[in-house]
Order: C-alpha cells, then structure tokens, then sequence
C-alpha cells in the first residue's frame, strides 16, 4: 500500500468490491482516512459493484477515531468527518457487510453500523466506550445503534461504555454471523458474492424501504414499501424470477441484476 493511502478498493471477478482499512497500527479513523473511505464510497455509488465488503484485516476492524485529532480538530469537525464518510458508505444501493476481526471500538463500530450485515469473529469485541474518556459517540452510534438493537440495549452500551464479545453481540441482533477468525473474510465475501448474483435492484430497493421507513411513522413507511414494491415488479429481474418459479419452483432464477 502506497505512503498514505489508508483505505484501498479491490474490484474482485465475482462482482465484490473489497474495502481494505491499513493504517497502522490500529486503524484508528483519522480525518485523512475517513476522507479516503469517503471518497470510495463516493466512487463505488457512481459505478455500483455487485456487494461491498469492509474489512480491517486480521488483527483489528478498527479502534476508533484518533483522539489527538478530537483535542486539535474540534469535535464538530471530527464528527462532520465520521458523518460524511459514513453515511456515503451506508447510502451505497448494494449490500454492505463489515468482516469484523479483532476490536471495532467506537468509530470502529460505527463503521460496521453504517454496514447493512456484520460476520464477526469468535474472538471479536465490540462497544461504544467513548463515555470512559467523558464524551459520547458522535459518528452515529447514538442514531444507528437503538435503531439496530433497541433503546434499552443501545443504552447499556452507550451509558457503560462496556465491550461485548460476539456471542452476546449476536443475541441482541448486533451482528449477524459468528465465525472462527480465519473464516471471517472468506465468510464475508461468500455472502456478498453471493448477493451480487442475486436480484440487484430489488436488493437496492428492499434496503431503501427499509432504511427509508425507519425514519417516519408506519404509515409514511407502509407508502414507502408500496412505492418500492411497485418498482420492483417493473424489473427485469422480476420477470425472470416470476417466471422461473412458475416453470421450476423458487430458488432457480438466473438473474441479471436489472
């Protein structure tokens, strides 16, 4: 990896794009490497691959942000970061998921929040600590946690600043797979390879309805839905998936992703 590039995308045959966090030496989220991350994002929603996965590599997901940058940059210019880069990546029309080994800590678990699904390791910890050092999340864990895993339990994490392993992180519904360390990665990317042959504009259109919908009442929600239902239907892809059913059950269709 080239002298201060920290964040680096491989577009893999399969459809995949892979997103590499390496800024040693515990990919701490500083301004240049949320830029860099954003500026992916940016590029991958110009030209949408078939899933994306972020990871940190084999040791760490990432630590969080840099807090000397938090004492010199101003807080509302280090969560202007995390929130710009982050919501790039979460506004992504593709499936995200975060391969999580090691710590994601703070802004490293807010990075995985703004991930659609979480494949962790056995062996990961994750929590929001920064009330230990006198503050509170600010890259949207007070946001995206609650709307994850509920109120009550954002609290716990939030207000204890307390870290969980993968087991009690998969009972509240934090994360959604729980694999050995070195299955981690290979998990991750089998699962977006597998969504990249799936049906790529109702995928896009079901995680629009339902990031949409938690944000207004259930009505507004249910119009929502209605709206996406009704697009979807008009998809290529769901001529070839009502027709193969018809012909040979579910589960056969060959779609093309329009």
């Amino acid at each position: 990896m080239a002298e201060g590039v920290f964040v680096t995308v491989e577009h893999r045959n399969d459809g995949v794009a892979l997103i590499r966090l390496d800024r040693p030496r515990a990919n701490a989220l500083s301004a240049e490497v949320l830029t860099q991350l954003r500026h992916i994002a940016e590029s991958l929603a110009a030209t949408p691959p078939g899933a994306v996965v972020v990871w940190g590599g084999e040791r760490i997901f990432a630590a969080g942000a840099d807090i000397v940058e938090l004492g010199s940059g101003g807080p509302e210019v280090v969560a202007a970061g995390f929130h710009g880069a982050l919501g790039a990546l979460a506004a992504l029309p593709r499936a995200v998921i975060a391969a999580v080994n090691g710590y994601a800590l703070g802004g490293g678990l807010e990075l995985a929040l703004a991930c659609d699904l979480r494949v962790v390791a056995t062996d990961a910890r994750l929590g929001v600590p920064e009330v230990l050092l006198g503050v509170v999340p600010g890259g949207g864990g007070t946001q995206r946690l609650p709307r994850l895993i509920g109120p009550s339990r954002a609290k716990d994490l939030i207000m204890t600043g307390r870290q969980v392993g993968a087991e009690e992180a998969l009972a509240m519904g934090l994360v959604n797979r729980v694999v050995a360390p070195d299955a981690v990665l290979p998990t991750a990317l089998g699962l977006a390879a597998e969504l990249a042959a799936g049906a790529l504009e109702a995928q896009a259109l079901g995680k629009t309805a339902v990031d949409r919908g938690l944000e207004v009442s259930l009505e507004e929600g249910l119009g929502i839905e209605r709206s996406r239902f009704a697009a979807a239907c008009r998809t290529e892809d769901a001529a070839i998936g009502i027709a193969s059913f018809l012909e040979h059950g579910p589960g056969k269709a060959t779609f093309v992703g329009r």
